[in-house]
């Protein structure tokens, strides 16, 4: 018997090598030995149709499922919520709310996730945390820590641009990987990094070049306005590196509830808080490698893989 066809419908790209691509990916890998699976940025009806459909992103795939549904309404769909879909698309633009409508499943990345759905919608709900292999954590010299994001508005690098003149520890550096989406924010990188001399922009790294130099970090820094579930997060947890986090429901979705390691939205001052605690203070980094290494056994790739399979499996079953 032929394998099904899963097509995973991916505004992002390899070229821009963001979290989007980095799910589209992996989820490709998982479910190619049961399935033929390709990626592409859409689908318009023009090209043979795939037995299931995955789209991530909302909005920007919302053209993809509504053709998808209207050619082909009896054939599966699921649909990934990204952090702009969640905490802004779905509320402000009516295709990411069709899209809802439009997809078989849906799938949140964290449990907060449920909150920003109505009941209709959250019926159809899966959650399923995304994956990363660990690394063995490496031995950690100086103090660093790691930024990790594209320079986009969503992701605020502007509060780590900014803590980064306000953190006191002495040797302490702000290492911000990421290519620079917004000119603007580009711009005020390269001016920070001539002026202040902790921090340092690295531009955009390939993925595993930023995976090994987070591992030597002393921390993560996340400083999102909104996010689905961050890879980076489940990076630095499967690395045994610390997360400083927005306290975000995404973020908290990912880190726990009572994660020590938070700091309001916006706020550099009180990022360069931790950021001096956690160069300063061994209870206080040991705490927060606690609370992440008690998250770990939720981003195995086998738990990953084996939800992802189980979802697929049951809408293929439900529309041979």
């Amino acid at each position: 018997m032929a394998r099904p066809h899963i097509l995973i419908v991916s505004p992002a790209s390899a070229r821009e090598n963001n979290g989007n691509w980095q799910t589209a990916s992996r989820w490709m890998r998982h479910l190619a030995a049961r399935s033929r699976v390709t990626i592409a940025q859409g689908w318009d009806g023009a090209q043979a149709a795939p037995d299931l459909m995955i789209a991530l992103h909302a909005r920007r795939s919302a053209a993809s499922l509504a053709a998808f549904a209207e050619a082909h309404p009896s054939r599966p769909s699921i649909l990934t919520l990204t952090g702009t879909d969640l905490y802004r698309d779905i509320h402000e633009d009516e295709s990411a709310r069709a899209s809802l409508a439009h997809a078989k499943a849906l799938v949140v990345l964290q449990p907060r996730g449920l909150d920003e759905l109505a009941p209709p919608a959250r019926a159809k709900v899966h959650v399923i945390y995304q994956s990363a292999p660990a690394l063995r954590p490496a031995r950690v010299r100086g103090c660093d820590i790691a930024m990790i994001g594209h320079l986009r508005e969503e992701k605020d690098p502007l509060a780590f641009m900014r803590a980064s003149r306000l953190a006191t520890a002495p040797g302490v550096r702000m290492l911000h990987v990421g290519g620079a989406l917004d000119p603007a924010l580009g711009q005020a990188a390269r001016a920070t990094q001539l002026e202040e001399p902790r921090y340092r922009w690295l531009g955009a790294l390939p993925h595993m070049a930023a995976r090994r130099l987070l591992r030597r970090c002393r921390a993560m820094a996340i400083c999102s306005r909104m996010e689905g579930g961050a890879n980076v997060i489940i990076e630095a947890i499967t690395s045994g590196v610390p997360v400083l986090a927005s306290d975000i429901k995404g973020n908290r979705g990912m880190l726990g509830e009572d994660y020590a390691g938070l700091f309001p939205p916006g706020d550099a001052a009180a990022l360069a808080q931790l950021v001096d605690r956690v160069a300063i203070d061994t209870r206080f980094r040991e705490k927060l490698l606690r609370q992440c290494a008690a998250r770990r056994r939720l981003f195995a790739p086998g738990r990953e893989r084996a939800a992802l399979l189980d979802l697929v499996d049951n809408l293929l079953l439900r529309n041979p």
